[in-house]
């Protein structure tokens, strides 16, 4: 005798929270005090250098939460091989890309990429400052003796290329969004996700 209909996958609308409250600020924190400083250079010469300042304030905090937090905001939990990524990216055009409730491969190396490049923006912009102003917290060190024009160059040089790798982590999102029929940007906001059990990490402590 046939049972009666029920749904086979009960676990496909289980919302779960994935992004806890401090990723979510400092996420969005980030965005608002990165763009306060790369607009205000040559307006604000003070608003750009505090909004850097919080940059460096929020970097730091993520590079401790990336060990201590919480289980999708630590680093052990996303930062992959070279070979994974590649092999992540190659499964996308072929639509072979698999969902992960966290970060997926391509993800977590934009994350590191991302924090990696706004540190050297904002140590570079201090020791601009140094050398400018023998002010900040690396006037006077080692790398503020460099020529001003030069260490000026550099900080515009990871300033810029932060801006391309945040364009291109929106292009991921929305990619992403759009192939796992998902809403990330949401997800960032409420910290909440749909569980799947085709998941690639759905079994992951």
């Amino acid at each position: 005798m046939n049972q009666p209909a029920t749904e086979s996958h009960p676990q496909h609308d289980r919302q779960i929270r994935v992004w806890d409250p401090l990723v979510r600020i400092f996420h969005w924190a980030l965005v608002l005090f990165f763009f306060t400083a790369y607009l205000s250079e040559d307006v604000s010469a003070t608003l750009h250098v505090w909004a850097g300042y919080a940059v460096a304030g929020l970097i730091s905090f993520r590079l401790l939460w990336g060990l201590i937090g919480s289980r999708h905001a630590r680093f052990t939990d996303f930062v992959r091989t070279p070979r994974n990524v590649l092999c992540y990216l190659k499964d996308i055009p072929a639509g072979r890309a698999r969902r992960y409730i966290g970060h997926n491969p391509a993800g977590g190396a934009m994350v590191i990429a991302l924090l990696a490049f706004l540190a050297a923006t904002v140590i570079f912009g201090m020791a601009t400052l140094g050398a400018d102003e023998n002010a900040g917290p690396l006037a006077g060190s080692w790398l503020a003796s460099f020529n001003e024009h030069t260490l000026k160059e550099i900080h515009e040089f990871f300033a810029n290329g932060t801006l391309t790798l945040v364009f291109l982590h929106v292009a991921g999102v929305l990619f992403s969004s759009l192939h796992h029929r998902e809403n990330l940007v949401r997800s960032m906001i409420h910290g909440r996700k749909q569980a799947r059990d085709d998941d690639v990490d759905a079994g992951r402590p």
